[in-house]
Protein backbone atom coordinates (compact mmCIF):
# COMPACT_ATOMS: atom_id res chain seq x y z
CA UNK A 1 0.00 0.00 0.00
CA UNK A 2 1.29 3.46 -0.79
CA UNK A 3 3.09 5.03 2.17
CA UNK A 4 1.55 8.46 1.55
CA UNK A 5 -2.02 7.13 1.98
CA UNK A 6 -1.44 6.42 5.68
CA UNK A 7 -3.29 8.78 7.99
CA UNK A 8 -4.03 8.93 11.69
CA UNK A 9 -7.62 8.60 12.87
CA UNK A 10 -9.13 8.82 16.33
CA UNK A 11 -11.39 6.02 17.50
CA UNK A 12 -13.84 6.44 20.39
CA UNK A 13 -13.94 3.57 22.87
CA UNK A 14 -15.86 2.63 25.96
CA UNK A 15 -14.25 4.44 28.89
CA UNK A 16 -11.54 2.33 30.49
CA UNK A 17 -11.33 -0.02 27.49
CA UNK A 18 -8.56 1.84 25.60
CA UNK A 19 -5.81 -0.75 26.20
CA UNK A 20 -8.19 -3.63 25.54
CA UNK A 21 -9.26 -2.00 22.24
CA UNK A 22 -5.57 -1.55 21.30
CA UNK A 23 -4.87 -5.22 22.00
CA UNK A 24 -8.06 -6.43 20.23
CA UNK A 25 -7.44 -4.25 17.18
CA UNK A 26 -3.82 -5.38 16.85
CA UNK A 27 -4.97 -9.01 17.07
CA UNK A 28 -7.78 -8.48 14.51
CA UNK A 29 -5.38 -6.69 12.15
CA UNK A 30 -3.14 -9.73 12.19
CA UNK A 31 -5.84 -12.41 11.96
CA UNK A 32 -7.70 -10.59 9.17
CA UNK A 33 -4.44 -9.91 7.26
CA UNK A 34 -4.88 -6.11 7.33
CA UNK A 35 -1.21 -5.31 8.10
CA UNK A 36 -0.96 -3.40 4.80
CA UNK A 37 -3.83 -1.12 5.86
CA UNK A 38 -3.68 -0.81 9.65
CA UNK A 39 -0.21 0.04 10.94
CA UNK A 40 -0.09 1.38 14.50
CA UNK A 41 -2.53 1.66 17.37
CA UNK A 42 -1.63 4.07 20.17
CA UNK A 43 -3.27 4.92 23.47
CA UNK A 44 -1.91 8.43 24.16
CA UNK A 45 -0.24 8.29 27.60
CA UNK A 46 1.93 10.61 29.67
CA UNK A 47 3.97 10.23 32.83
CA UNK A 48 2.42 11.70 35.95
CA UNK A 49 4.14 12.05 39.31
CA UNK A 50 1.98 11.05 42.25
CA UNK A 51 2.92 11.43 45.90
CA UNK A 52 1.30 8.93 48.26
CA UNK A 53 2.37 8.60 51.90
CA UNK A 54 5.43 10.74 51.14
CA UNK A 55 6.60 8.44 48.33
CA UNK A 56 6.95 9.80 44.80
CA UNK A 57 5.78 7.46 42.10
CA UNK A 58 5.65 7.95 38.32
CA UNK A 59 2.55 6.45 36.74
CA UNK A 60 1.21 6.45 33.19
CA UNK A 61 -1.96 8.47 32.68
CA UNK A 62 -4.21 8.44 29.62
CA UNK A 63 -4.07 11.83 27.92
CA UNK A 64 -7.41 11.33 26.15
CA UNK A 65 -9.55 8.85 28.11
CA UNK A 66 -11.98 7.04 25.84
CA UNK A 67 -9.91 7.55 22.68
CA UNK A 68 -7.32 5.56 20.72
CA UNK A 69 -5.24 6.71 17.73
CA UNK A 70 -4.99 4.43 14.69
CA UNK A 71 -2.55 4.89 11.80
CA UNK A 72 -4.20 3.35 8.76
CA UNK A 73 -5.13 3.58 5.12
CA UNK A 74 -8.87 4.24 5.06
CA UNK A 75 -10.70 1.69 2.91
CA UNK A 76 -14.08 0.06 3.35
CA UNK A 77 -12.38 -3.09 4.66
CA UNK A 78 -10.04 -1.34 7.09
CA UNK A 79 -12.92 0.86 8.32
CA UNK A 80 -14.98 -2.30 8.93
CA UNK A 81 -12.19 -4.04 10.86
CA UNK A 82 -11.61 -1.06 13.17
CA UNK A 83 -15.29 -0.13 13.58
CA UNK A 84 -16.29 -3.67 14.51
CA UNK A 85 -13.51 -4.26 17.02
CA UNK A 86 -14.84 -5.07 20.48
CA UNK A 87 -14.96 -1.91 22.64
CA UNK A 88 -14.96 0.55 19.71
CA UNK A 89 -17.97 2.86 19.58
CA UNK A 90 -16.97 4.67 16.39
CA UNK A 91 -14.58 6.98 14.60
CA UNK A 92 -14.28 10.66 15.43
CA UNK A 93 -15.56 12.70 12.51
CA UNK A 94 -18.51 14.47 10.99
CA UNK A 95 -21.47 12.26 10.23
CA UNK A 96 -20.52 8.83 8.93
CA UNK A 97 -17.17 9.94 7.50
CA UNK A 98 -14.08 9.64 9.74
CA UNK A 99 -11.85 12.72 9.69
CA UNK A 100 -8.07 12.18 9.81
CA UNK A 101 -5.97 14.08 12.33
CA UNK A 102 -3.87 16.94 11.00
CA UNK A 103 -0.22 15.91 10.73
CA UNK A 104 0.80 18.73 13.06
CA UNK A 105 -1.57 17.39 15.74
CA UNK A 106 -0.15 13.88 15.36
CA UNK A 107 3.36 15.28 15.74
CA UNK A 108 2.37 17.16 18.92
CA UNK A 109 0.80 14.07 20.47
CA UNK A 110 3.71 11.79 19.57
CA UNK A 111 6.25 14.27 20.93
CA UNK A 112 4.23 14.71 24.11
CA UNK A 113 4.34 10.94 24.56
CA UNK A 114 8.13 10.93 24.18
CA UNK A 115 8.40 9.85 20.56
CA UNK A 116 10.71 12.78 19.82
CA UNK A 117 12.35 10.84 17.02
CA UNK A 118 9.02 9.95 15.43
CA UNK A 119 9.08 11.25 11.90
CA UNK A 120 5.75 12.35 10.52
CA UNK A 121 5.61 13.23 6.85
CA UNK A 122 3.97 16.64 6.83
CA UNK A 123 4.20 16.81 3.05
CA UNK A 124 5.43 20.39 2.79
CA UNK A 125 7.37 21.08 -0.37
CA UNK A 126 9.93 23.70 -1.28
CA UNK A 127 8.19 26.73 -2.78
CA UNK A 128 4.88 26.04 -1.03
CA UNK A 129 3.15 28.76 0.98
CA UNK A 130 2.66 28.18 4.71
CA UNK A 131 1.25 30.18 7.59
CA UNK A 132 3.15 30.51 10.85
CA UNK A 133 0.72 29.64 13.66
CA UNK A 134 2.97 29.88 16.71
CA UNK A 135 5.81 32.05 17.97
CA UNK A 136 6.87 35.61 17.23
CA UNK A 137 5.97 35.26 13.52
CA UNK A 138 2.42 33.95 14.18
CA UNK A 139 0.01 34.96 11.43
CA UNK A 140 2.72 35.62 8.84
CA UNK A 141 2.57 33.77 5.52
CA UNK A 142 5.85 32.63 4.03
CA UNK A 143 7.39 30.35 1.44
CA UNK A 144 9.14 27.06 2.27
CA UNK A 145 12.83 27.27 1.31
CA UNK A 146 14.27 24.15 2.87
CA UNK A 147 13.01 21.08 4.79
CA UNK A 148 15.05 19.17 7.38
CA UNK A 149 12.99 16.00 7.99
CA UNK A 150 15.45 14.55 10.55
CA UNK A 151 15.24 17.59 12.83
CA UNK A 152 11.58 18.38 12.05
CA UNK A 153 12.57 21.90 10.97
CA UNK A 154 11.51 24.05 8.01
CA UNK A 155 13.30 27.14 6.73
CA UNK A 156 10.67 29.68 5.66
CA UNK A 157 11.16 32.99 3.84
CA UNK A 158 8.88 35.68 5.30
CA UNK A 159 8.24 39.31 4.41
CA UNK A 160 8.14 41.49 7.53
CA UNK A 161 7.53 45.20 7.02
CA UNK A 162 9.08 45.18 3.56
CA UNK A 163 12.15 43.24 4.64
CA UNK A 164 12.66 39.62 3.58
CA UNK A 165 13.94 37.28 6.27
CA UNK A 166 14.65 33.56 6.40
CA UNK A 167 13.46 31.90 9.63
CA UNK A 168 14.03 28.36 10.88
CA UNK A 169 10.84 26.94 12.38
CA UNK A 170 9.55 23.70 13.86
CA UNK A 171 6.89 21.76 11.91
CA UNK A 172 4.46 22.41 14.74
CA UNK A 173 4.64 26.15 14.12
CA UNK A 174 3.31 25.86 10.55
CA UNK A 175 0.18 25.02 8.63
CA UNK A 176 -0.50 24.80 4.92
CA UNK A 177 -2.15 27.81 3.35
CA UNK A 178 -5.48 26.69 1.93
CA UNK A 179 -6.01 28.04 -1.57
Amino acid sequence: MAENQKQWFVVHTYSGYENKVKMNLERRTETMHMEDYIFRVIVPMEDEVQVKDGVRKVVKRKVYPGYVMVEMVMTDDSWYVVRNTSGVTGFVGTGAKPVPLADSEVQKILRHMGYADAVVNLDYSVGEQVRVIDGSFAGVIGTVQEINQEKNRVKVQVDMLGSVASVDLDYLQLEKVKL
